[in-house]
């Protein structure tokens, strides 16, 4: 009971304010950030499949330490690690966000009442944010586990087999809509909560930061409508070799080279 008093009114039993509501909103903002960055830079390294095949291959042994061990030795494990870390962040972060969520439907009728009336933005994005967030938690988990434990499979063929033999695109499909929408809102809401661009004018400010975040979602939007349909169309082209693996041009070309060379000793 104390610390239900303490994290939703902010009160102790003893009527000492409690500094438990403000250090849970710090860390829920900490987390957040980090993931909101997080999601705007793993969509570009997804989006890498725009420019070549080879270049995404190129950036994923990146990530499975290739600079280190080389190509042929390089390790997806690296690749896991990093993203359970990042699954613990995220279900942090939304365990702490549920703290704000209506408990019960008479609070969430009241909210709703209250938004219809005061005919709010802020407000009417935070619901934004909290239908996104509810979808996210299931999408965002299966997503998570998926490359968690396949990471050795993560590349051209891979990624994009994994789109179309496997059925996962209405996943992604859906789970991009709500990441997208639910990472700019809450940048947005951060940077407004915080206080990091007010300058002089907090209004022209806030209006100025609303207008970047529409703009920054159409932007992630398009890119990642114009990725999934990429991974969509190698998918469909390599049904029929489900579970091959992708080789740059480069080893193709030097593995074929290597196969002249013996055929011409044997013959």
């Amino acid at each position: 009971m104390r610390s239900l008093i303490e994290g939703y009114l902010g009160v102790t039993e003893e009527g000492r304010k409690s500094r438990l509501p403000a250090k849970l909103d710090w860390w829920q903002s900490a987390t957040g950030l980090f993931l909101g960055l997080f999601m705007w830079g793993h969509m570009l390294f997804v989006s890498t499949i725009l420019i070549s095949n080879d270049f995404m291959y190129t950036v994923t042994k990146m990530f499975e330490g290739s600079f280190i061990f080389g190509d042929d030795n390089s390790k997806p494990i690296l690749v896991s690690i990093a993203v359970f870390i990042v699954f613990v962040i995220f279900i942090v972060h939304a365990g702490l966000a549920l703290r704000k969520f209506p408990s019960t439907y008479k609070q969430y009728k009241i909210m709703k009442t209250h938004t219809a009336a005061l005919k709010h933005d802020d407000t009417k994005l935070w619901f934004i944010q909290a239908y996104t967030g509810f979808a996210m938690f299931f999408l965002g988990s299966v997503h998570l586990y998926v490359i968690m434990t396949s990471a050795d499979k993560i590349g051209p063929y891979g990624s994009a087999d994994r789109m179309v033999s496997d059925w996962m695109w209405p996943l992604y499909l859906l789970l991009l809509l709500a990441v997208e929408l639910h990472g700019s809102i809450g940048l947005y809401r951060l940077s407004v909560k915080w206080g990091w661009f007010d300058g002089k004018d907090a209004k022209a400010t806030r209006a100025k930061l609303k207008k970047i975040k529409w703009a920054v979602t159409v932007f992630f939007l398009v890119l990642g409508f114009t990725t999934l349909a990429a991974y969509i169309k190698i998918g469909l082209e390599h049904k029929a070799n489900y579970g091959e693996r992708y080789h740059p041009a480069q080893t193709q070309s030097l593995n074929q080279t290597q196969l002249y060379s013996i055929q011409g000793v044997h013959s």
